[in-house]
């Protein structure tokens, strides 16, 4: 694993009573009450698993963190100490220094907030300034029109789409929307988003 472009195992992300910080076992039970509000799991253009299925995913996600393939944070409110869902870096290809975000969900109580964005800001600030990535991407799926305007409403561009890419949780194949934002784009799309930011407080 080339360690210098793979995130810092005590690696903490923090901005306005968020943070982020590496997943692990100690958060299943919050990932669980998260999972729980709004049934997350009844999405099927997700990856949300099902509530008694939480321990599965994370212990996926610490395997695939491992091997340098995946690293998953928790998202915490700082505010009530509560955990409010969880998203991950992945596809990591530290050759050509191009990573993912990613296995993103959020308790619907907190979905329409500034939460994501706040996520995205901190994902992209670390990505681009401190593992140094030249390009960071996302994947959704072609019905899932919520997440490709939240994307898109984060400055990144449409790369195209991907056909019959993967399975969904109920088994249908799904085709597989990717966009991208590119270093050099970095800056602006920094001022983007402290600017959606303060237009939400």
């Amino acid at each position: 694993m080339n360690q210098q472009f793979f995130p810092n195992s005590s690696v903490r992300l923090e901005k306005d009573n968020i943070h982020l910080e590496p997943l692990s076992l100690a958060h299943q039970e919050g990932l669980q009450q998260a999972c729980k509000d709004g049934e997350l799991w009844k999405l099927r253009v997700t990856s949300t698993p099902y509530y008694s299925e939480v321990n599965s995913y994370i212990h996926t996600a610490l395997q695939a963190r491992e091997i340098g393939k995946r690293f998953a944070f928790a998202v915490i409110d700082d505010q009530n100490n509560r955990v409010i869902g969880t998203t991950s870096y992945h596809d990591i290809l530290p050759a050509v220094q191009r990573l993912e975000i990613g296995y993103t969900w959020y308790a619907k109580s907190v979905q329409r907030t500034s939460v994501n964005t706040i996520c995205k800001l901190l994902l992209l600030e670390y990505a681009f300034e401190t593992l140094q990535a030249r390009t960071v991407g996302w994947r959704t799926d072609i019905f899932n029109l919520k997440s490709q305007r939240a994307i898109e409403r984060l400055g990144a561009k449409k790369d195209g789409v991907v056909r019959g890419d993967a399975l969904r949780k109920d088994g249908t194949i799904r085709d597989t929307v990717m966009y991208s934002v590119v270093a050099g784009e970095w800056l602006n799309i920094k001022a983007h988003l402290i600017g959606l930011l303060d237009s939400q407080y």
